[in-house]
């Protein structure tokens, strides 16, 4: 069992508390198991940022039914540590079918909301406030592919004939909405190697832009919007075909 004081030190050691606003990634399962579970790692991570730290996580939903932004579930494949901070006192959760995000914090109004309906992932979107804010991004043993700050990359790339697609969610109070934007499930262009995702953190975290420490049983890594949404726009300029020549 991991204690609150021993991850409030490799936190301190990783430095989160010189960010003042984090996007959490987090796998309960990998880290291990932790003083008071998921709620001790959300009291801990708010502890270790201070009183002047938001917090933001990607919450989904599931599309199968009809969402209810502020009462359905968070995806479950975004893990426990997402719904626990949903249902959290002082987490505000935006209204969007296909882009739930919960906040909590000082930022938490300034970064949720607008969010447009269309390209809720692109200017004027959740992610272009964080960014602009300089906010970090937190990996603690969540899925090599999983950094949804690269999203906000794909609408910056100059890369000609992006995929864009238009899906139907079901909402409870409204009924039938269809939202378009540009494909966050299959990608904003082919690539025969598979998903680039997972592909831009590896190259990232190779390159050293990022501060690296153990927290509970995994290797976390901590790094900020400003050396990681450049880095993710070149990659995919370079790599995705429009400035490097690649397929």
């Amino acid at each position: 069992m991991h204690s609150r004081s021993e991850l409030l030190h490799q936190l301190a050691g990783l430095g989160l508390g010189e960010c003042g606003l984090v996007m959490v990634h987090a796998s309960m399962r990998r880290l291990g198991p932790v003083e008071g579970g998921a709620s001790g790692l959300l009291d801990t991570l708010q502890e270790s940022l201070g009183p002047d730290g938001t917090i933001v996580m990607p919450l989904g939903a599931d599309d199968s039914v009809p969402i209810d932004a502020m009462t359905s579930p968070a995806e479950e494949d975004l893990g426990i540590l997402a719904e626990i901070f949903r249902t959290r006192k002082g987490t505000q959760v935006n209204d969007h079918a296909a882009a739930r995000f919960g906040a909590a914090g000082p930022l938490a109004d300034d970064i949720l909301e607008p969010i447009p309906l269309h390209h809720y992932y692109g200017p004027g979107s959740p992610l272009s406030r964080f960014a602009a804010c300089n906010g970090w991004v937190l990996h603690l043993g969540a899925d090599i592919d999983t950094v949804t700050l690269t999203h906000w990359a794909e609408y910056l790339a100059d890369i000609p004939d992006k995929r864009q697609v238009r899906r139907r969610y079901l909402r409870a109070d409204t009924g039938e909405q269809w939202i378009e934007s540009l494909d966050d499930v299959d990608g904003i262009a082919d690539r025969s190697e598979g998903d680039y995702f997972a592909q831009i953190l590896i190259d990232f975290l190779a390159g050293g832009a990022m501060k690296t420490g153990p927290v509970g049983n995994c290797e976390a890594e901590l790094f900020s919007a400003d050396a990681f949404v450049p880095f993710a726009v070149q990659w995919m300029e370079e790599t995705l075909g429009i400035r490097g020549g690649g397929s």
